[in-house]
């Protein structure tokens, strides 16, 4: 078995009483003592910090960076301004997903976030396509990763610097937090107001430590950021996303500007950008929906959805799925015939080799709380 790698804020989640898991190729934790449910909640009425660090951090620099960059996602990079950040995604000549991601203008240079996974093939995949066309791409390994969720977010991340309040959703900025220089975007992957902030290694704990005497902040573990991104709509990769998704399928056509698509000033020109760009226009067979089903049982991951109680054949499959506690039932998402994907519209989910019934529902489940 391959080693876990630890995240530098190890010491302080096993002082904080954290069950750690294996998460990525790390060990994570994924609940403190408040438990799963409370912390979801907590990060719903207050702040909730979370130790985001397995996630890979790389710089591009170059002077056509972002538009070496735009040879391999469907955004719009170039038009990018400086202190701004926009998702992204990479997509394969067959126009899947092979991983999405963060990208921030930092004014000479990228700075891209991806997620753990797919960290390694990312790198080697940006440096056969970007290398050659004289951008580098530096993983960074010399920093941590923190997350500062919910609606007293700004309020605590302004005790340690004002600044913070003048940012809006997706702004990214320079900042002095406890003494260290670290990078700040408005962001998160909760649907809540908040803060992702890449700090040097040697002041992540000290940093930690002072948000965390804040009496509005809780840690939050792995357990809760999933419960809380399902009941905000968003993708999960290698779960809701993968290589067999293309992002029409994958509902995700808004991340996907004017700029790059049909008609657009630099159309096309990414891997499998025939078929996206037909999608937009032409629709798909499958689409990622939101499913509430109707009972108290949640519909996990690998649920076979039905469109009739008995008989028939598998429509689609449930890829997440859990107890909202916010929402206060169960929640999911999952994939089925566009056909079938209005809201509304009735299906069944096999659970332990009953037939239960789950309804499409629109998505988030908890409308987003950005400050725009």
């Amino acid at each position: 078995m391959t080693e876990l790698g630890r995240v530098p804020l190890h010491d302080l989640h096993l002082e904080l009483g954290a069950k750690m898991v294996p998460f990525a190729g790390y060990e994570m934790p994924v609940q403190y003592p408040l438990g799963v449910m409370k912390e979801h909640l907590h990060c719903r009425a207050r702040a909730g910090l979370f130790d985001v660090s397995h996630m890979g951090q790389v710089i591009l620099r170059g002077e056509d960076a972002a538009a070496a960059l735009e040879r391999l996602v469907p955004q719009d990079v170039t038009g990018l301004g400086e202190g701004r950040q926009r998702y992204a995604f990479f997509t394969s000549d067959a126009g899947g997903l092979l991983d999405d991601l963060m990208v921030a203008n930092r004014g000479d240079h990228l700075l891209l976030v991806v997620n753990a996974a797919c960290k390694e093939a990312d790198i080697a995949h940006m440096r056969d396509a970007l290398e050659p066309a004289g951008v580098s791409v530096e993983p960074v390994e010399d920093r941590a990763l923190l997350a500062l969720q919910g609606p007293e977010a700004e309020a605590v991340l302004a005790g340690l610097n004002e600044a913070a309040r003048d940012m809006r959703f997706m702004d990214v900025a320079d900042m002095e937090l406890a003494g260290a220089p670290c990078w700040v975007s408005r962001s998160g992957y909760t649907g809540e107001d908040g803060f992702e902030i890449s700090v040097p290694v040697a002041a992540a704990e000290p940093l930690a430590r002072a948000l965390l005497e804040h009496e509005a902040v809780a840690p939050i573990g792995l357990g809760a950021r999933d419960s809380l991104r399902l009941e905000a709509g968003l993708c999960l990769y290698g779960h809701d996303i993968d290589e067999t998704t293309s992002p029409v399928e994958a509902a995700l056509t808004w991340a996907v500007q004017m700029a790059r698509r049909s008609g657009g000033a630099r159309e096309g020109g990414f891997p499998g950008a025939e078929r996206v760009l037909r999608e937009i226009t032409q629709g798909t067979d499958r689409r990622r929906v939101g499913l509430k089903p109707q009972g108290r049982a949640p519909m996990r991951e690998g649920v076979a959805l039905y469109d009739r109680e008995e008989g028939g054949a598998q429509v689609g499959q449930v890829t997440s799925g859990g107890f909202g506690p916010s929402v206060g039932g169960p929640v999911a998402m999952g994939y089925v015939p566009a056909a079938m994907s209005d809201p509304g519209t009735a299906l069944w989910g096999e659970v332990r080799g009953k037939r239960l019934p789950v309804e499409v529902a629109p998505l988030p489940f908890v409308p987003a709380n950005f400050k725009r």
